[in-house]
């Protein structure tokens, strides 16, 4: 009896049959409508896993694609809460450099003390991942600037996670109205913009102060101190350095100021379409000295662009009583409130036949498509350099004049010295 040839259609058809016999593909495999293949899953690492970090740890959901699968922290109590909260396929690490070995993970959420803001983000841009980072985006502008330069180079995504400019919200609308109408001109120049407790806008000067003095005390057997501070000076432990109050200290971070300032002012730069420039003049009324280590008190700041358009901050917290009731935004021809009224009324209204700005991209919009993020690095940068170059005129306590294409300050090599502040060997740029 002659054998019969088989076809190739036979063969798969057949071969097909078996396999399913003994294997069931999951549902969540194929995708489809009310799933999600693992094919479009982006996956995550996050490196901090603190306070802020926790809010970026994803819930690894039982029958779908895990979403986080890497959580890094170099304090041990975090580290299990994060593990704890992600569930299943994640895998905890202390080191960041080992996370961002693994080929696995497309995005890197970035939680960490903003002393630490940078490398991170310029180590995973390297090894190809796409960075959603919180605020402030860096702790000097130097480290801004090689951040935005890296991100391009390597042609990653990046993200600041603030406030307002690009959520899909009832403030990313507002954003978008004021920076129409501030192009349409109705308004007038040059403009004022106040960012202060009189327009609602609360700094948390006192609560992220820094304290004088501290009593060194014996480091937590669960925290490695040493890759804590990672590129920060080696100074002696005190709890209130770490966890949440480093904020109070100028080795990690800035203060109330850095903590809620790219928050407020990311969007202002939006609006003012100033995302490729920075202040020309920069002064802050503060008490004299400031403290070397403490971040301290300030009261008024004041910011002002080449074009005469001015930045005016006021704390409430330190220096005369703050007059209440005045605008957001003032130009010679109207105002805008902080509650989006405007004098004269209906200056919103007359926007209607002028172009909404081009919409901003969400960060997994931005990934997916490979185009820029609404609050992408060079924005970002530019957005943080407002609160580094206030910072710096506390600590100066002088008038600053700055050259926003050079990135630096014009005949004051003091203050040079904290745009590029050096790090801690082993660590550098």
């Amino acid at each position: 009896m002659l054998k019969q040839r088989m076809s190739r259609r036979q063969f798969v058809t057949r071969a097909a049959s078996t396999v399913a016999a003994f294997y069931i593909v999951p549902r969540h495999v194929l995708g489809g409508p009310g799933y999600t293949a693992p094919s479009e899953v982006l996956t995550r690492a996050v490196i901090g896993t603190g306070g802020m970090g926790m809010g970026h740890v994803a819930v690894n959901e039982k029958g779908r694609p895990p979403v986080t699968l890497a959580v890094c922290d170099v304090d041990r109590n975090h580290l299990n809460n994060a593990l704890e909260k992600a569930g299943p396929s994640c895998k905890g690490y202390h080191d960041f450099r080992r996370v961002l070995e693994r080929k696995d993970i497309d995005t890197v959420h970035i939680a960490t003390p903003p002393h630490w803001h940078a490398l991170i983000a310029i180590a995973a841009a390297q090894a190809g991942k796409d960075i959603l980072g919180e605020k402030p985006c860096t702790r000097t502008i130097g480290e801004g600037r090689v951040l935005a330069d890296t991100i391009r180079h390597y042609g990653r995504i990046y993200q600041v996670n603030t406030h307002s400019r690009f959520r899909n919200c009832y403030h990313y609308g507002a954003s978008k109205m004021l920076r129409k109408l501030v192009a349409s001109g109705l308004l007038g120049t040059p403009l004022t913009v106040r960012v202060g407790c009189g327009q609602g806008f609360g700094w948390k000067v006192k609560e992220w102060s820094g304290r004088h003095n501290l009593a060194p005390q014996a480091v937590p057997g669960v925290l490695d101190y040493d890759m804590w501070l990672g590129p920060a000076p080696m100074k002696p432990y005190h709890p209130h350095r770490v966890h949440t109050s480093f904020r109070g200290y100028w080795d990690y971070d800035g203060g109330g100021l850095s903590d809620m300032g790219q928050h407020y002012l990311d969007p202002v730069q939006y609006f003012l379409n100033k995302d490729h420039t920075s202040p020309v003049e920069i002064e802050a009324d503060a008490p004299w000295p400031p403290h070397p280590d403490a971040v301290g008190l300030w009261g008024t700041l004041r910011m002002k662009y080449d074009d005469g358009t001015t930045l005016i901050l006021e704390s409430g917290e330190w220096g005369p009583p703050i007059e209440r009731g005045l605008p957001y935004i003032e130009g010679p021809h109207g105002k805008v409130y902080d509650n989006y009224r405007t004098d004269p009324p209906g200056l919103f209204d007359k926007l209607s036949s002028l172009p909404d700005p081009e919409p901003l991209l969400d960060f997994p919009t931005a990934v997916r498509t490979r185009r820029p993020a609404g609050g992408n690095a060079d924005a970002a940068h530019r957005s943080c350099t407002l609160v580094n170059l206030m910072n710096i005129a506390i600590r100066t306590g002088r008038k600053l004049h700055y050259d926003p294409v050079a990135e630096r300050f014009i005949g004051d090599e003091q203050a040079n010295r904290l745009v590029h502040q050096p790090m801690r060997a082993p660590w550098h740029l």
